[in-house]
């Protein structure tokens, strides 16, 4: 885990999401599934993200404006800097025989980083409209569907699933493949278990994602 003032190299549209580009320097990228924390300049709180693209002297973020923090930083342009912290949480477990990569809107974000670092295996991404599709792009090998089908209708049978997308999917895909590493999701103030603030109930107990997940076994959803 490290601090550090980056500048933002590059920003870009695909769909309705922002894929925004900002100088490595000499933080690591870590493993796919584990997040940052975003802070734009003049906003109190910073914001987790997964790690979208980690391309040579770079790391990409790919970003919903859904609020005024993830909005102060899709607005970001080249030049501008911000504080990151990471890489934190637990990434998915790479040592997987016949991978298959299952994402729903947003969470797609950190499919393309975890596609490349297990040789670009096959996908299915579930979005809401074509719009939001155009994020597929980022992912190579995905097939594609759109609302009101679900991904859990296109997932095939003898693959070990690692899968990031809204509750109720990944609630649907525990149940489909038990043995699935599922990418969850829950508000971070902090992003290292200081703050509580992001605690879910997991085997009964209430636990910090950040530090139990954010990548965890599909039984423990489940249970």
């Amino acid at each position: 885990m490290q601090r550090a003032q980056v500048e933002v190299t590059g920003s870009e549209q695909v769909g309705p999401y922002t894929l925004l580009h900002v100088a490595r320097g000499g933080l690591d990228p870590g493993i796919p599934g584990q997040f940052f924390m975003l802070e734009a300049p003049g906003r109190p709180l910073p914001r987790p993200m997964s790690l979208c693209l980690a391309p040579p002297g770079e790391l990409a973020f790919l970003i919903d404006a859904i609020g005024s923090g993830t909005r102060a930083l899709c607005a970001l342009q080249p030049g501008d800097e911000l504080a990151i912290l990471g890489p934190l949480g637990n990434g998915y477990r790479l040592d997987v025989e016949r991978p298959l990569l299952v994402g729903g809107g947003i969470g797609v974000a950190p499919l393309p980083y975890l596609s490349e670092s297990l040789g670009r295996p096959p996908a299915v991404l579930g979005f809401r409209s074509e719009g939001h599709a155009e994020a597929a792009r980022l992912v190579p090998n995905a097939e594609v569907v759109i609302e009101p089908t679900y991904v859990t209708a296109a997932i095939p049978a003898g693959h070990d699933v690692l899968a990031c997308g809204p509750e109720p999917m990944l609630a649907a895909v525990a149940l489909l493949e038990p043995g699935a590493q599922l990418a969850w999701e829950a508000p971070m103030a902090c992003g290292y278990g200081a703050c509580y603030g992001c605690a879910v109930e997991l085997d009964g107990e209430l636990k910090r994602l950040c530090v139990e997940g954010p990548v965890l076994p599909a039984e423990a959803i489940a249970a």
